[in-house]
């Protein structure tokens, strides 16, 4: 070989050498998964969740995070954030159904998939929505979670989260409309908003108490609210005299089924909802059409069929009580 032709071939090897170094390695996908607050033991479980399907999917990042409220102001905030740093996929429970919608279209006109999950976006803000579980069925299991324990029936009152929630108010006006038929010996006598915040709901819950001297039970479908109106039957001696339900995390309310505060409440995993959110958004990334009809797999969880409006529900809630707190509430 000469010395023009070894000089050829070492430079050819140099120039790949050069390529290969040069070449960046394959970016990590970006999932955001925004949540109403943190600090929130619902989103936590969540959160656990979007970990493990992003391990399973591999080769994901998970951004989870959220307002320090639950605001829609806040969560404007992060979603402007996020679109700044071009993260693939927005997973959003949203605090006002309509107020995110003008950013999270500018988030879909960057190429962002956005889908909602437990508590809804506006259609026109998002590709599809994940709902926990069948609206109806979580209105008709709020108001029955009171009633199996009033046989006579009662006064009963909602503590609910914020007064915009999409989920919060979808299922409240379900138990309303279920009311005269199914339960006609429960009286819904008030709705009132603790905001998520442990604080507020405290307040409003004492407010309940003191202005229906009649009331049987207090139904929370909220784990924050849950929790604030247990304790303040419990420190207001009023166990036996006013029943706490709704929806609530074992592994927090376990303390108040044990102390009789509550003898039941009912849940969907909200580790499978976060760990579905992460499957739903990689599809989307992967260019899966979001349309009426369209199937979807969401892993371990199983799969769900888009309806008219691009929504879906992933599972029934389960009830917990004496009999099975104790095991779930290791869980989560």
């Amino acid at each position: 070989m000469n010395l023009f032709k070894k000089l050829a071939l070492a430079a050819a090897a140099a120039s790949v050498l050069t390529m290969t170094a040069a070449a960046p390695a394959l970016a990590q996908t970006r999932i955001a998964l925004v949540v109403k607050s943190l600090g929130n033991g619902f989103f936590d479980a969540a959160a656990r969740g979007a970990e493990d399907a992003a391990a399973e999917i591999g080769d994901i990042e998970v951004i989870y995070t959220g307002p320090t409220s639950a605001t829609a102001e806040g969560q404007i905030e992060i979603v402007n954030a996020l679109i700044a740093q071009n993260v693939d996929a927005i997973a959003i429970s949203a605090n006002d159904p309509d107020a995110l919608v003008p950013a999270l279209k500018r988030a879909m006109d960057r190429g962002i998939k956005v889908l909602s999950w437990d508590s809804g976006v506006a259609p026109e803000g998002r590709m599809l929505h994940l709902n926990p579980s069948d609206t109806d069925l979580i209105g008709e299991t709020i108001i029955k979670l009171a009633a199996d324990y009033l046989p006579e029936g009662g006064d009963v009152a909602i503590l609910s989260a914020s007064s915009t929630a999409t989920n919060q108010n979808a299922w409240i006006d379900a138990a309303e409309e279920i009311l005269p038929t199914k339960f006609p010996n429960i009286n819904l006598v008030a709705t009132v908003y603790g905001d998520d915040d442990s604080v507020k709901s405290t307040d409003e819950a004492k407010g309940l108490i003191a202005s229906y001297p009649d009331l049987k039970a207090i139904i929370a479908p909220t784990t924050v609210g849950v929790v604030a109106a247990a304790q303040v039957v419990t420190d207001m001696d009023l166990i036996g005299e006013i029943n706490v339900t709704g929806l609530a995390l074992p592994s927090e309310f376990k303390q108040f089924i044990d102390n009789g505060a509550s003898q039941a409440v009912a849940l969907w995993n909200p580790i499978d909802l976060g760990y579905s959110a992460v499957y739903l958004s990689k599809a989307l990334i992967d260019g899966q059409e979001a349309a009426p009809g369209a199937t979807f797999s969401i892993g371990k969880v199983g799969e769900i069929t888009l309806d008219d409006s691009n929504a879906a529900a992933m599972a029934a809630p389960f009830q917990f009580d004496a009999s099975n707190i104790e095991e779930f509430s290791k869980i989560y």
